[in-house]
């Protein structure tokens, strides 16, 4: 028999939350989420994951921790939101509050400020991987204040309840280094669909020759970047408008570490990853990306063949 866990709150079901809170709901967490105003796919998504409808009040209420899983443009308002049902409600409850968004250091601070002066506790995560099944778990890297280390425990500890939780520990860390580790990571493994679609869209807009003569290319001396383009490209399309707000979030890290020159990189993918979402679903930028994908796996196969 599953044991009885913690009263969880995961906001929003989206791909991600839903998953995560089936996790929990399946190990033996009451799983709640909001549902005021969600489209009917994701309240199937919620209901069928085990998750329970509760008012921002009830949740304030019942909770012993609160999972923010949002695109990065709601986190602080949604955070706000809380803050203020959760002083309406019950101030002086003991809960936790952990961002997970994808969200820059500076950006989570603020988050964090809406908190202080009440009973609620504070960790920063980020979230790396895609959402969990029964065969695979993302990282759930934290970090806290110097003077949570308690919390940070503590949340380590919701492994028991399906979580997987890496504790960013060590020589500085604080609130802003999960996000700063999942900006980074981010940056690298999203910035490489931003690069490869960039240049795509490029060559091909010079001419359909030069685009073909590029897949050719890669093909010959960088098979791998090739075959990773056939992954990362699919995946990419349906989470483009997603992604805006994150390679933002990522420029804002950048600039506050770099400087302004080095920000305009990701700046600039988050102006492709917006030129995507138009085209979607079958604009003209979006048939391009999609034909070099499927000739590049007829590459991929030949060469294979030919071996």
């Amino acid at each position: 028999m599953t044991s009885q866990g913690p009263t969880i709150a995961v906001i929003a079901p989206g791909a991600m939350g839903a998953a995560v809170g089936h996790q929990f709901a399946k190990s033996g967490c009451i799983v709640l989420t909001t549902l005021a105003g969600r489209s009917p796919a994701t309240v199937e998504r919620a209901r069928a994951a085990g998750m329970q409808d509760a008012s921002l009040a009830d949740i304030a209420q019942r909770a012993e921790w609160i999972l923010s899983i949002l695109p990065p443009s709601s986190a602080l308002a949604f955070a706000e939101s809380f803050r203020q049902a959760y002083g309406e409600a019950v101030e002086g409850r003991k809960i936790a509050f952990v961002d997970c968004n994808a969200v820059s250091p500076q950006t989570v601070k603020k988050i964090a400020h809406v908190f202080e002066g009440s009973a609620v506790r504070f960790l920063d995560a980020g979230i790396v991987g895609g959402p969990p099944d029964d065969t695979y778990k993302p990282a759930f890297y934290a970090s806290a204040d110097p003077a949570d280390t308690d919390l940070l425990d503590a949340f380590a500890g919701l492994e028991k309840w399906g979580l997987r939780v890496v504790a960013l520990t060590g020589e500085g860390a604080g609130i802003g280094d999960a996000s700063a580790l999942k900006m980074s990571y981010a940056g690298l493994s999203k910035g490489f669909s931003g690069l490869a679609a960039t240049m795509i869209l490029a060559a091909h807009a010079s001419s359909p020759a030069t685009a073909q003569a590029l897949l050719l290319e890669l093909g010959d001396s960088q098979p791998q970047v090739l075959e990773r383009i056939t992954k990362s490209i699919p995946g990419m399309l349906p989470k483009a408008y997603r992604w805006v707000g994150e390679m933002e979030e990522i420029s804002a890290f950048v600039r506050e570490g770099l400087g302004e020159g080095e920000a305009h990189i990701h700046h600039g993918f988050a102006h492709l990853f917006k030129r995507v979402e138009k085209a979607l679903p079958e604009g003209d930028d979006v048939a391009v990306l999609k034909k070099f994908v499927e000739d590049a796996k007829g590459t991929i196969q030949a060469s294979k063949a030919s071996k």
